[in-house]
């Protein structure tokens, strides 16, 4: 067993686990963090993205140990107590969940990728960073207009407001 400290949405977490243990499994088994999903075990479905250092990491294939000292943020982070992240409201108003098994690996990278193009983008930019995330119940439609409505809040932020701040995503 190897002790391993992460910091998790903002808080120190010490665990002991395996050496083989996936961020995964350490978010859903060790710490009953399970808005992270796990789809496939081979990153093709996008299901598991959390953000390690303020980046989308598919989280089924990184071992846990790997991030000792890091910081991870899930699903269950986004939110400001009760006020939705700007990305969770934007999929809310626009309908960009079904039933709702994707979406939270969807609203990660989404986050990430806002952050990344600072707001700046297009349906074909949201539709080829999306190839990663799979949605078996949508065509899509309506998660790209939730993405563009949260690039567009972003870009039109007061950059004093802290809409998407690194910290945030």
């Amino acid at each position: 067993m190897t002790k391993v400290t992460l910091t998790i949405n903002d808080k120190t977490e010490t665990c002991e686990i395996e050496n083989r243990t996936l961020l995964v499994q350490l978010l859903r088994e060790h710490l009953q963090l399970t808005g992270t999903h796990v789809g496939c075990d081979t990153t093709q479905c996008g299901a598991c993205t959390v953000h390690v250092d303020g980046k989308a990491v598919k989280s089924c294939t990184v071992l846990a140990v790997s991030l000792d000292g890091r910081s991870v943020k899930t699903i269950e982070g986004m939110a400001d107590g009760e006020t939705l992240h700007p990305v969770q409201q934007a999929f809310y108003e626009n309908h960009g969940l079904q039933c709702g098994f994707c979406t939270p690996g969807i609203v990660m990278a989404a986050a990430d990728m806002i952050e990344r193009h600072d707001g700046q983008l297009d349906e074909r930019i949201v539709r080829e960073e999306l190839d990663g995330n799979l949605c078996r119940c949508t065509g899509y439609q309506n998660i790209v207009k939730a993405i563009l409505a949260a690039s567009e809040k972003h870009r039109s932020a007061d950059p004093q407001s802290g809409l998407l701040e690194t910290s945030d995503v």
